[in-house]
């Protein structure tokens, strides 16, 4: 679970950065590009009418969070225990989009029967954002891709 984590976090971090950090190198709330109020590594919050976090804080904030959705990942697709690579991926894609998304994906249905190339090409599916494509998500799919 432990490198599951640690390659989930990276992606997050990479991928989330850190949105809006001021000149007091406060992180502040910001709209992400789908447009839901967001703060620190990508977590959706109220409004933007939050207070600002610290750096640290963002980050335990982001190693707290991220392991609910290592749980939800594995809800939807038990397999993944097995492949913690692969967990690493489809947790990133789900802190990303959502279990629902998830749940109620072709995506779901390629993992759990292992079709490892169609859960690729199904992951290049979910690369758009305010009804358009975002070079971000195609980069953060190509790298969940990477650990398939």
């Amino acid at each position: 679970m432990k490198e599951t984590l640690e390659l989930a976090a990276a992606l997050c971090r990479e991928f989330e950065g850190l949105g809006k950090v001021g000149r007091d190198g406060l992180c502040y709330p910001y709209l992400c590009p789908a447009g839901y109020p967001t703060l620190g590594y990508g977590e959706v919050v109220k409004s933007l009418s939050v207070p600002p976090i610290t750096k640290a804080e963002a980050e335990a904030r982001l190693l707290v969070l991220l392991p609910q959705y290592v749980v939800h990942t594995l809800k939807a697709c038990p397999n993944l225990v097995k492949y913690p690579r692969r967990l690493a991926a489809i947790s990133d894609f789900t802190y990303n989009l959502g279990a629902a998304r998830l749940n109620g994906s072709t995506l779901r249905k390629r993992i759990l029967a292992e079709d490892w190339d169609g859960v690729k090409i199904e992951l290049m599916k979910w690369v758009r954002g305010g009804g358009r494509v975002l070079s971000g998500l195609v980069k953060r799919r190509q790298a969940e891709c990477k650990l398939i």
